[in-house]
């Protein structure tokens, strides 16, 4: 068992004070980096795509956003060091929504954390990762965001999930609208489908990650505001 160890330092943001924090989460000792904004009103978990990290700049920018709107956010690296080299690991979307279920359970022990209602923002194969993590936690999880994300990976956890998902797709990014539309389709939970117009798989087109961050943010922070009272209410 890895204990979770933690390094904060603080800095401050347009929104107020944020507080970072380095954390290694167990079992595995995965490394995260947590963004606390001064009394934040919801946690999002980031999921990356294969080939990427925590550091992914995309993601980081995404997060940077929520953290001005005053919602918290963790990214995580999914695999080890040793498992990024293995295709096969890359691509096992059950193993990267056990290691996301994994850190929702250490969420669930840090007392600054677990009141937080809680998004998950996942990129490619994460967002499959996360439509399955968000499917086994039910109520646990208030929303979902997949940006440019394989949600077809997802499987037959589409119909169980319970939580409200935004689909996010690049008008150019074809092949993968097709895979987005047929998933949308599955989803029985409250859900939606942004196209970015003329945008690629990974936004890079001027405007095009704007648009994503715009989206992502409204969808968090409509479903987010009161999901986990409803929850424990029911």
């Amino acid at each position: 068992m890895v204990a979770p160890a933690m390094i904060s330092r603080a800095s401050d943001a347009k929104a107020g004070r944020i507080e970072s924090r380095e954390v290694r989460i167990p079992p595995l000792g995965l490394a995260g980096t947590l963004q606390m904004p001064a009394a934040a009103k919801a946690l999002v978990v980031f999921a990356h795509g294969s080939g990427s990290s925590r550091f992914s700049p995309r993601n980081t920018m995404v997060a940077s956003a929520l953290n001005a709107k005053g919602i918290a956010t963790l990214l995580f690296d999914l695999l080890t060091l040793e498992e990024e080299d293995n295709r096969a690991r890359v691509f096992d979307i059950p193993l990267l929504a056990d290691r996301l279920t994994n850190v929702i359970r250490w969420i669930d022990q840090e007392a600054k954390l677990e009141p937080l209602p809680l998004g998950l923002f996942g990129a490619s194969t994460g967002a499959a990762a996360a439509l399955v993590a968000a499917a086994s936690l039910g109520d646990r999880v208030g929303a979902v965001v997949s940006r440019g994300g394989r949600p077809d990976l997802a499987g037959a956890a589409l119909e169980t999930v319970r939580a409200p998902t935004l689909l996010i797709v690049g008008g150019a990014d074809s092949g993968v609208i097709e895979l987005n539309e047929a998933a949308l389709q599955r989803l029985r939970a409250p859900k939606a489908l942004e196209i970015v117009p003329g945008a690629s798989h990974l936004f890079p087109e001027p405007g095009a990650l704007e648009a994503v961050i715009a989206h992502a943010t409204r969808w968090f922070l409509h479903h987010l505001g009161s999901s986990r009272a409803a929850a424990s209410a029911s």
